[in-house]
């Protein structure tokens, strides 16, 4: 296959799945690694796509869903300051649910000296956790979303439903003042929104750049977050709406 045939068919690839993985148009194309590096670089170029560590994703789009294994390596730095600014509010003797989001891996990964109950669904946020001795870990069951590598689905809804909690950590896709908190997907949508439901506190943690968008899926409105937290500072617009709705805003910049 000729070099720009190869382009355009990860161009297709991309605009439908979201995202690809090098590893994935490796054994596609039947070509090396650093062929497809130079692919995705010239797509990047291009102002196609973004590369990220082991593929390349794009942002377009209301269903957007990118693998996990990309979304991990996306703004690490955003993610660690927001996970930074939520641990002082995380005390020993909590309950907290943290929800399937990389930003959640994050916080789990800062719980130390915490004598604490997660509950999640996160399989990431699980083998993150097992050996840590002060947590007690609670794991939610149901059905494996493997682009999440968290379980999802009804059985997952019925056992979240029997637990509640001191606060509640979740994410989303798209957070837009007109449309609320969206998602890509409908069943990680229908898990935030009942551990939100369940929760005496919930933070929203979500980097800058989800502002101002809308994904496929409503997870709920305002109503559902007491505190916002996220690494760049929001437009005046966002601050007014946010004092109006009595909900905290924290600035990691």
């Amino acid at each position: 296959m000729l070099p720009i045939a190869r382009r355009n068919k990860i161009k297709e690839l991309i605009t439908e799945k979201k995202s690809v993985t090098v590893a994935e148009l490796t054994k596609l194309f039947k070509v090396t690694e650093e062929t497809i590096r130079r692919d995705l670089k010239q797509l990047e170029e291009e102002g196609f796509l973004n590369r990220t560590y082991g593929g390349a994703y794009i942002s377009e789009g209301v269903q957007n869903d990118v693998d996990i294994t990309l979304r991990e390596h996306i703004h690490v730095e955003g993610k660690q300051k927001i996970a930074s600014q939520c641990l002082p509010f995380i005390h020993s003797g909590d309950s907290i649910f943290l929800d399937a989001s990389t930003t959640s891996v994050v916080l789990a990964s800062m719980l130390q000296g915490k004598k604490i109950t997660v509950v999640t669904n996160s399989i990431k946020i699980v083998n993150t956790l097992v050996d840590n001795p002060d947590i007690d870990l609670v794991v939610i069951g149901g059905t494996l979303a493997k682009s999440s590598l968290s379980n999802v689905g009804k059985t997952a809804e019925y056992h979240l439903n029997h637990y509640f909690f001191d606060t509640a950590f979740i994410s989303c896709r798209s957070v837009s003042r007109q449309h609320g908190l969206t998602d890509s997907n409908e069943q990680q949508a229908a898990m935030r929104k009942l551990a939100a439901e369940h929760a005496n506190n919930v933070f929203l943690i979500a980097d800058y750049t989800k502002f101002d968008k809308t994904s496929f899926t409503r997870i709920g409105g305002f109503d559902l977050v007491d505190t916002i937290v996220v690494d760049q500072k929001l437009s005046a617009e966002w601050h007014q709406f946010l004092e109006e709705k009595q909900i905290t805003l924290i600035e990691c910049d």
